[in-house]
């Protein structure tokens, strides 16, 4: 055997269960100070309206980190298995472990864990991730596998999502993901546009603008499904079949356009058949409004001449 830069291949390695995604983790902690300091300034907001932005801002804050947070989850598609299945190339040992894979817009997840974990006199406890997004070398990564000796279930779900595997999966998958997260990125766009629109006083053009985020995040989630929608090779490890399913991420995702197209119908709705209840919605002051509509009578007068003790004079009344 020959060192591979410094790693022993088919000998035990040690071994390091994948942690937390670092970018939906950043995605999260951002989003959650965003949060935390409107949080802080909410006791400065007087009267009901203090409750009406506490739901109006949070509720625009998950949908803006639902739709980012998306693009780094791998529970899109997941699927995962009990078995009793070989362990390593060149060795007739058997463990029983629980097998997943996790596909994701940006590639696959494939975990094995052990139960118990310590079997072999090894912690069996693998999450080995294979990315095809732009830039990314997936046979090389799965080269790189075969390289380090993962065990066997691992290198036989990645060997099926490979570019070169007869089941095609990986160009499928590959292509679902490239036009979902496209079409999610647009809809981000939307999203902060319609938070900027709902603060002026055309909210009709914010209701538009979300409900075009929510067509749009509908639209990824159609484009997953239509693709996806065809049946995965048989996924057979030791005496079990793996199956896969919609995950947290896809029905999370169809949840958030749901909500964005019903807020953003409900704004339009008011606008054109209650505009008064709307503007008391956001929050628009009923006076303001009035007077740009030039309904009622502006009055000017000289607040110095009470001061220097002048006589009234005429006040001068415009009507604008």
């Amino acid at each position: 055997m020959t060192l591979w830069n410094g790693v022993l291949p088919f000998y035990p390695q040690s071994r390091h269960a994948a942690g937390f995604s670092v970018p939906l983790l950043i995605v999260i902690l951002v989003f959650l100070a965003l949060a935390a300091s409107f949080l802080l300034i909410l006791p400065g907001i007087r009267g009901h309206s203090r409750w009406f932005w506490l739901v109006r801002v949070l509720l625009s804050l998950f949908i803006g980190a639902e739709i980012v947070a998306v693009h780094f989850s791998a529970e899109w598609f997941v699927g995962r298995v009990n078995t009793n299945t070989s362990y390593k190339a060149f060795s007739a040992a058997r463990i029983r472990a629980r097998v997943g894979v996790l596909v994701g817009l940006e590639g696959i997840n494939i975990t094995l864990t052990g139960t118990p974990v310590l079997q072999l006199n090894e912690t069996i406890d693998y999450n080995e991730q294979f990315t095809w997004r732009l830039k990314e070398n997936f046979a090389g990564e799965y080269a790189n596998a075969l390289e380090k000796g993962l065990p066997d279930p691992v290198l036989y779900l990645a060997e099926k999502f490979t570019p070169s595997s007869p089941c095609g999966l990986y160009h499928k998958y590959h292509l679902a993901g490239h036009y979902a997260s496209a079409l999610l990125w647009v809809a981000f766009c939307f999203w902060l546009l319609s938070n900027v629109l709902l603060s002026t006083p055309a909210p009709l053009y914010g209701g538009l603008a979300l409900l075009t985020t929510g067509a749009f995040v509908l639209l990824a989630i159609f484009s997953w499904a239509s693709i996806s929608t065809v049946p995965l090779c048989p996924l057979r490890l030791g005496s079990s079949a793996l199956t896969t399913q919609y995950g947290t991420a896809f029905w999370v995702t169809l949840a958030t356009g749901i909500l964005c197209l019903f807020l953003g119908g409900a704004v339009v709705s008011l606008h054109y058949v209650w505009p008064s209840a709307l503007r008391t919605l956001l929050d628009q002051s009923a006076e303001d409004c009035s007077q740009a509509r030039g309904g009622s009578p502006l009055i000017l007068g000289d607040p110095l001449q009470k001061q220097a003790g002048l006589p009234d004079l005429k006040y001068i009344t415009t009507n604008l």
